[in-house]
């Protein structure tokens, strides 16, 4: 049986890993540059020096026992409190390290799937021409397969359109599922801001801030990531950066960086879930997987993945 995965973050590769172990052929579509999805790091360049800072998930859990067993063979280590953990030396160096030896096809951008002699093609585009929120690009679409099935570990907004075509029913059972936005300021100092180590105000612009440089294995130069709560992110979505990045800094109170990011997730925390561990229509070989199918945690995606694995072999 071959398949094809659409998306190479926690629940893509979760899901992959699964398969191959099974026998499988496998191979993952990403648009992105690296695998990882909203396990990200971001490479800012200061001087000669190249800071890397955790700009998506800022930490990880492990309540499952298998997850569990599986960071113990991992580099990772306890932050900010009992429960929580981080990969050394950044947040991508986990689902980089499970990747390993899968075949991932980066830069992809899959604009299509279509039936061909009762198996699936893939229609992808070079992820670099297409632009968010804006019509696809008029470029002649290069073509994968054929596959004899099909795993989506998108977004549920970014994974609905692609089937609503050829799967109606399985992108209206992501109707109901929603997600909070969020805007992401890093910045690097030249001294160390007179904050804790972590932030998280009940109120005001900024849901999460914290010391990127006191996670272990982390470089000492002092630098922040902070994130906006969902409600600020939400009334600021199509701001300037520039106006985001403002707006944050002065909520920190901190004072003018030595250098600065601003990146947009439309897809960040998941604030209503699917409630099941995945979807799975044998019949046409298509199923979904992504942390929306449980909760808002990496660990609950490499679950989903997993359980989508599962249905696929069964």
């Amino acid at each position: 049986m071959s398949i094809a995965i659409i998306g190479a973050g926690m629940a893509g590769i979760s899901c992959a890993r699964a398969l191959r172990e099974a026998g499988r052929q496998v191979v993952l579509f990403d648009k992105g540059r690296a695998a990882g999805g909203r396990m990200a790091t971001k490479r800012m360049a200061l001087g000669e020096a190249t800071i890397r800072m955790d700009h998506g998930a800022q930490y990880i859990t492990a309540r499952d026992g298998g997850f569990a067993s599986l960071l113990q063979g991992q580099d990772v280590a306890p932050w900010p409190e009992a429960g929580r953990f981080v990969p050394l030396p950044a947040m991508s160096a986990l689902p980089r390290a499970l990747a390993e030896g899968l075949d991932i096809q980066l830069g992809r951008h899959v604009s299509a799937l279509r039936r061909q002699g009762g198996q699936w093609m893939i229609e992808h585009l070079p992820a670099d021409a297409v632009r968010p929120g804006r019509p696809l690009p008029d470029l002649a679409a290069e073509a994968a397969g054929p596959f004899d099935a099909v795993a989506v570990a998108l977004p549920a907004p970014q994974a609905a359109p692609l089937l609503q075509p050829v799967a109606p029913a399985l992108a209206a059972a992501l109707e109901g599922v929603e997600y909070a936005p969020c805007w992401t300021w890093l910045a690097v100092f030249a001294a160390r801001l007179d904050l804790p180590d972590v932030l998280r105000p009940e109120t005001g612009p900024i849901g999460w801030a914290a010391r990127n440089n006191a996670k272990p294995g982390r470089q000492a130069q002092e630098a922040w990531v902070v994130q906006a709560g969902p409600e600020w992110s939400r009334a600021h979505l199509e701001d300037k950066v520039g106006d985001v990045a403002a707006g944050l800094r002065a909520a920190l109170g901190a004072p003018a960086p030595l250098t600065e990011v601003t990146h947009r997730w439309r897809y960040s925390l998941v604030e209503r879930a699917l409630g099941r561990p995945c979807l799975w229509d044998g019949a046409a070989g298509l199923g979904l997987a992504g942390d929306y199918c449980l909760e808002g945690r990496v660990e609950a995606a490499f679950l989903s993945g997993q359980a989508l694995a599962r249905a696929m072999i069964a």
